[in-house]
């Protein structure tokens, strides 16, 4: 046994994972007798510091098995799967126990063993809960010893259940019924339901209501014959469609393994029991990660298929079907997607179809909303297409819950970001191709650490129920229908998804780091210097919490610099007084990349220190009105999740942490002043945001010179103006001058009343914003832009 199987156990830390007590009695509840199962799982058991199974358990002088099977096993004689008396009679010992002895809580661990998870045939309706005889479970060993699986289940409390539900018998049976489905479902989450062949999966989707249709209309419209038609219906069902195969999924999980470990020092994943109790109740998953870079979606695949889960279906981009790349990502389970296909009625109605077919059947799906990988390092703003086909879908009348997953992943170093730098200057992007994929593959090396945090669900029925409690009353088998309120409620639930994933954002060394040294004008600190920055930055996160999902690590500031350093990123120099780290030109255009993945963690406290340098000293009151006018830009523009009606309380807690490291003083009138003999930690904290809040300055101030101008000319000026303050002060981060960045800040204008409708402007409000941006910005900055805007003026009139 000990050279035929080795296990995995998810979770792989069940005692903090799902807060199981040692101290009280633990029973293991198997789905079917098996010694073999019992032996991998006594394995299992002792190096996670857990009982031996096998060791019998003494309760108040009565001596018990410490394991427990719900159902019997197969033999070659005997199909019956009857729950054992033994295992009832177990059950009712124990409950009875409890009604006597009132401070007794035994701990009931349900535990499977899973040899492989190799989903099933449509066509051979195999049982999901189904025990092995002795030959075949004799066959599992050998064939599936090195993908063996051992799941363990949140702990039921007997204590619970005596005391909700009694201690009679009829409760016995009933405690093994629900374990029945509870390991029926937990092998359906880890293998995945039932796939179909190929060509069985066509033949459905072309004998659909919808696609019949459309290929009948097209045929019609088009003058050609209807067989033609159906071809190519078949062909681009062909190029959609994937092709799941589970043997490619088991090889490439050892390959993923060692690329993990040659490239990474380490993967950090979060909140996964959340996501595995989801799929345990039966919900359809939509997976909605951020998108940094190729590596995402093998890295999530990997991930969850480490945690137990079947990996996921995802959209991929058709530019990624190409040879040998496209054949392997289909049977490890993508299917592609065009760009666009406005106006191809054909394609649009089979993609919906094939889409409504993977929900119905119960596959996993993941889609990246972005619609591409984000070049700057922020989320994009989503696109709404596949989050309206998901609704859509829901629109048929899917028996079960649908949840989106938002899905933050993050990495010390993207492999593509001197790639995304040079495309923001103009560089061409270079299309997907073996020999891309070879010359990235070469320079392969310390990556750092890799980061995925599952956010906070979003269940789509609650959502719907919330904002349009009538949706049920749209449902169409057909799938065709597009009712009136699809659009605004999409719009607002991306919004909220995006949010859900940078609530999630993973604070590590090197975007902190950035963070720090990019505040500093000259991209260089002093190493004591460095570490008290991030020191602070460390502060903020940990004492005022941004959200219930995101993660800072544990280790010191001094650890994290150095950590840092080893990826090779900074010049560290030397003097007399001590070492210098800095940055190159190059590094420090990149190095904004890894800011911006957690720049919204610290947009409000950066905000309050850039008031407190400006102003030097202001009551709490004026710096939380100066605050609140000015968060709704950044939280459309950054996907801040802070309520408005939260912020004044969120300010004072911020200013209470700043006071505590020294940085400011607060006297009983509530007025707080600077810290003058400590006052560099603050400044380049307020720097963080300083950037965003000169962009902000350069379209109000427009805007106030200008009442005629409109959206686009106003997009257009910012963009210039921008770009050549940029120049003129060394500012390099590419999403400075950056269109989307001053669209979202023109929907924020009209959302807040600064521009009505018809796109005229609130004189008194605008210029009240646009003096208080002004005051926030440093004199030879607030020149430039002075003279900028009169000169695009003055070429206007």
């Amino acid at each position: 046994m000990s050279m035929l199987v080795k296990g995995t156990t998810v979770p792989s830390n069940p005692i903090e994972d799902h807060n199981i007590d040692i101290q009280k009695p633990i029973i293991y509840a198997l789905p079917y007798r098996s010694n073999v199962d019992l032996f991998v799982l006594q394995k299992q058991a002792l190096q996670l510091g857990l009982p031996d199974p096998l060791e019998p358990i003494s309760i108040n002088g009565n001596s018990f098995n410490r394991y427990v099977f719900i159902s019997s096993r197969h033999t070659l004689m005997n199909r019956d799967q009857d729950i054992p008396s033994e295992s009832i009679n177990l059950f009712s010992d124990l409950l009875a126990l409890h009604k006597t002895h009132s401070r007794l809580d035994i701990q009931i661990i349900p535990t499977s063993v899973l040899w492989g998870r190799k989903p099933g045939k449509e066509a051979k309706h195999t049982p999901y809960l189904q025990a092995m005889n002795g030959l075949q479970k004799t066959k599992a060993v050998f064939t599936s010893g090195r993908d063996c699986l051992v799941r363990i289940s949140p702990v039921v409390s007997l204590r619970y259940m005596a005391d909700s539900h009694g201690t009679d018998t009829a409760i016995a049976h009933k405690l093994a019924r629900v374990a029945r489905i509870h390991f029926s479902r937990q092998k359906l989450a880890a293998s995945g339901p039932n796939l179909p062949s190929r060509q069985a999966l066509f033949n459905r989707l072309i004998e659909s209501k919808a696609i019949e249709k459309v290929i009948e209309d097209e045929a019609k419209s088009k003058n050609i014959p209807i067989e033609k038609m159906r071809k190519e219906a078949h062909s681009i069902m062909d190029e959609i469609a994937a092709d799941f195969s589970y043997s490619l999924v088991k090889n490439v999980d050892g390959l993923l393994g060692w690329l993990w470990n040659r490239i990474y020092q380490g993967l950090n994943v979060n909140n996964a029991a959340t996501v595995r109790k989801l799929a345990q109740d039966g919900h359809e998953i939509v997976y909605v990660p951020c998108h940094r870079s190729h590596m995402d979606y093998l890295l999530l695949s990997y991930v969850l298929y480490q945690e137990g889960m079947v990996p996921p279906h995802i959209a991929a981009g058709i530019n990624l079907n190409f040879f040998p790349a496209g054949p392997l990502f289909r049977r490890g389970g993508a299917f592609f997607i065009r760009r666009s296909f406005k106006g191809n009625k054909l394609y649009s109605t089979i993609f919906r179809e094939y889409l409504a077919e993977l929900f119905a059947k119960g596959y996993s799906v993941e889609y990246f909303s972005e619609g591409g990988r984000s070049r700057t390092g922020r989320l994009l703003q989503a696109k709404t297409g596949m989050l309206a086909m998901t609704i859509q879908a829901m629109l048929r009348g899917l028996n079960r819950p649908v949840t989106l997953v938002p899905v933050y992943i993050g990495y010390e170093h993207v492999m593509e970001v001197a790639t995304y730098a040079k495309e923001l200057r103009g560089k061409r992007k270079e299309k997907e191709n073996a020999s891309l994929v070879l010359r990235t593959l070469r320079k392969l090396k310390n990556f750092g650490q890799g980061y995925v945090n599952f956010g906070e669900p979003i269940p789509l029925n609650q959502y719907l129920n919330e904002h349009c409690s009538e949706w049920t009353k749209d449902i169409d088998p057909m799938g065709a229908s597009k009712p009136q309120w699809l659009n605004p409620v999409v719009n607002q639930l991306a919004t909220k998804m995006m949010t859900h994933i940078n609530d999630a954002a993973a604070a590590n060394a090197l975007t902190l780091c950035a963070t720090a040294l990019l505040a500093s004008r000259q991209r260089a600190l002093s190493r004591d210097s460095l570490v008290k920055q991030i020191d602070c930055y460390l502060s903020l996160l940990k004492n005022v919490p941004y959200s219930e999902t995101y993660t800072v690590p544990s280790e010191s500031a001094k650890d994290l610099v150095k950590h840092a350093e080893t990826l090779d990123k900074f010049v560290i120099e030397t003097d007399s007084m001590g070492e210098i780290v800095s940055l190159d030109r190059n590094q420090s255009i990149l190095m904004t990349y890894y800011r911006n993945n957690i720049i919204h963690l610290l947009a409000v406290p950066s905000l309050v220190a850039q008031i407190l340098i400006r102003h030097q000293k202001l009551s709490l009151t004026e710096i939380q009105r100066n605050v609140t006018m000015i968060y709704p830009f950044l939280k459309q523009e950054l996907f801040l999740s802070i309520k408005e009606e939260l912020l004044p309380t969120l300010v004072e807690e911020y200013i209470e942490e700043i006071a505590r490291q020294g940085l400011v003083k607060v006297d009983n009138k509530h007025n707080v002043s600077i810290n003058q003999a400590n006052n560099q930690v603050l400044v380049m904290l307020g720097r963080t945001i300083s950037e965003t809040l000169q962009r902000y300055a350069i379209s109000l101030n427009l805007l106030v010179s200008d009442s005629a101008i409109d959206k686009s000319e106003l997009e257009a000026k910012s963009q210039d103006i921008a770009q050549r303050l940029g120049r003129l002060h060394g500012i390099n981060a590419p999403e400075f001058f950056d269109k989307g960045a001053f669209s979202a800040l023109f929907t924020t204008l009209k959302q807040q009343a600064y521009v009505d409708t018809e796109g005229k402007y609130n004189k008194d409000k605008s210029l009240q914003l646009a003096e208080l941006l002004y005051s926030l910005l440093y004199p030879e900055v607030r020149l430039t832009i002075q003279e900028s805007i009169c000169q695009a003026t003055e070429s206007s009139i």
